[in-house]
């Protein structure tokens, strides 16, 4: 079966309180080169409009099987999403927004962002 190349996905960035830097130590560790000037945020990837991933997030969603599918960071740091960072992107192929996620959480925290992305 020849899989899809209709672009339903997106990368998405969300704006996180920098509270996350300063209380959370796998977060600092992954960007020590962050000098806080900007803001901290988290790219992710969807094949939801961004808007309701960002919901999900908040509402520390569960899978059916009941794994937890919301990132920690984002259900208690998480402010708004950034479209500005990321909307000229989309939409995409599940493809390209698995490299697109991480190309894009690179090039934010070469800027100065803090940046986490999985």
């Amino acid at each position: 079966m020849k899989k899809s190349s209709n672009p339903t996905y997106s990368v998405y960035v969300v704006e996180l309180s920098k509270d996350v830097f300063n209380e959370d130590r796998r977060f600092r560790n992954a960007n020590i080169q962050y000098m806080g000037m900007l803001e901290c945020l988290y790219v992710g990837m969807t094949s939801l409009s961004p808007e309701e991933r960002f919901k999900k997030h908040k509402s520390g969603a569960r899978s059916k099987k009941g794994y937890k599918i919301s990132s920690r960071y984002v259900e208690k740091y998480g402010l708004y999403l950034r479209p500005g960072l990321y909307r000229h992107l989309n939409p995409m192929t599940k493809e390209e927004a698995i490299k697109m996620e991480e190309h894009l959480a690179l090039d934010l925290r070469q800027k100065g962002y803090a940046v986490w992305w999985n």
